[in-house]
């Protein structure tokens, strides 16, 4: 007995559901949040938001405003639209499909809709019911016949869009869902030649795992510049090996062509120049740290090195590509060398070994992604077939005449077109039908 309650409370609860007003209200919550979601910045430490929303802090770290789109609220909310969603398409779009392909007989006037539009009545000659079947065949109508009655419709497949729309709504919203629950971001800023795995988390959904068999390997990067010394694209090369055995993927990697790998997408977001390595000597080298400054509006990189007596050089880097600038403290360029080319300082001989960079790389899975995309795909699909008009026509033949009612759904001003091509189709087969039998009768005479 508490099982057919609980039962028959849950059936009238999911029905309910599938109110218009009570989507829309849902509908209009969720717009709501995706808004605060948007104005108020998301996924920051807790000091960000007490010293830039110091008045309201409280209330969003309590209700989670600062990370709106992985909430468990927000999640139930679209798990309720997804419900009525699917309520309404079950106990309302599925039934008007289902009563939209029954056949409608109407045997007189008196049956008629009043939303119907009464076109004209044809008079009633030798096989008119047979040319009008075929006139409706021939403007793709599906035709049906009983007694006296003829029912036809065409555009089916318009009143069929609507569900699709349901259906593909709830696939963006479970794909989203997905998302939320199973992707991460990590963001890596790894030098050339160095290994690495993925740790360094962004963001990381209840449920993603990241992959720990990976192993990343950086074996090149590079930077190619435009004439005038700006930077045109920087290049990573990265293979993949799996449990450090043989590598399984290698691909050069720069911004918007990424390496993927089963569902791990990886980007080239930056770099950095970190130091320049130097030898000094046979049996001597030192690595020092290269740091950004600006001069005259152009990047540059500043090395210092101790010589004697506190007196300091310093090797100044333009770009990966140019020579490097060798200055003594007074900002004079004693000389101008390029990599792997002898100097000699205070008769040292030294070498300027290598420039050590380092490439930003992030690091993605969004395995629900494709659900989206599915669901836009479906949802744009729908809302082309839900511009063809269902259409309807009922004939009934009377002593004289042959009675018309049509009605549709949209594009009035079409149909009323397809109803006098009908009217001159009709009439050409009545006309074929008299010329044909003249044509016998003077034969046979």
């Amino acid at each position: 007995m508490n099982n057919f309650i609980v039962k028959n409370f849950l059936w009238k609860f999911i029905k309910r559901l599938a109110n218009l007003n009570l989507s829309l209200s849902i509908l209009s919550l969720i717009a709501l949040f995706c808004i605060l979601g948007s104005i108020i910045e998301q996924e920051q430490v807790s000091s960000y938001y007490l010293l830039n929303y110091s008045n309201y802090s409280i209330f969003i770290l309590s209700f989670g405003l600062d990370h709106v789109f992985s909430t468990w609220w927000f999640i139930v909310i679209l798990f309720i639209f997804i419900l009525s969603l699917l309520s309404c398409t079950f106990f309302t779009q599925l039934p008007t499909l289902k009563n939209a392909r029954r056949w409608k007989f109407m045997y007189n006037k008196k049956n008629s809709n009043s939303s119907s539009y009464v076109f004209s009545n044809y008079p009633k000659l030798n096989y008119s019911f047979t040319n009008i079947i075929y006139s409706l065949i021939r403007l793709n109508f599906f035709v049906f016949s009983r007694s006296s009655s003829i029912y036809s419709y065409k555009g089916l497949y318009g009143r069929i869009a609507p569900i699709f729309v349901h259906f593909s709504i709830v696939t963006i919203l479970v794909g989203s869902v997905y998302s939320f629950l199973s992707s991460f971001m990590v963001q890596e800023l790894v030098p050339r030649g160095e290994l690495f795995h993925i740790k360094n988390t962004v963001h990381a959904g209840l449920s993603s795992r990241l992959p720990s068999n990976l192993l990343f390997h950086i074996d090149d990067f590079y930077i190619n510049y435009n004439a005038n010394n700006s930077i045109k694209q920087f290049f990573s090369l990265i293979s993949v090996s799996r449990n450090n055995e043989k590598i399984i993927n290698s691909k050069l990697v720069f911004v918007n062509k990424p390496l993927r790998l089963n569902q791990i997408s990886m980007y080239q977001t930056d770099w950095q120049v970190d130091a320049i390595r130097l030898s000094f000597g046979k049996d001597y080298s030192i690595q020092k740290q290269l740091i950004k400054t600006n001069l005259n509006n152009n990047n540059c990189w500043v090395a210092g090195v101790v010589i004697e007596n506190k007196k300091q050089i310093f090797f100044v880097l333009r770009s990966l590509e140019n020579r490097v600038l060798i200055c003594d403290s007074n900002g004079l360029i004693l000389s101008e060398v390029s990599f792997g080319q002898q100097i000699y300082i205070n008769e040292i001989p030294v070498i300027i070994q290598d420039i050590i960079t380092s490439t930003g790389i992030q690091i993605k899975s969004d395995p629900g992604i494709s659900f989206v995309y599915l669901g836009f795909f479906i949802m744009i699909l729908s809302t082309f077939i839900s511009y063809i008009s269902y259409s309807q026509v009922w004939i009934n033949t009377s002593i004289n005449h042959i009675n018309f009612f049509g009605s549709t759904n949209r594009a009035i001003l079409l149909f009323e077109q397809e109803t006098l091509s009908l009217q001159k189709i009709y009439f050409s087969y009545i006309s074929l039908k008299d010329f044909s039998t003249n044509k016998v009768n003077f034969i046979l005479r």
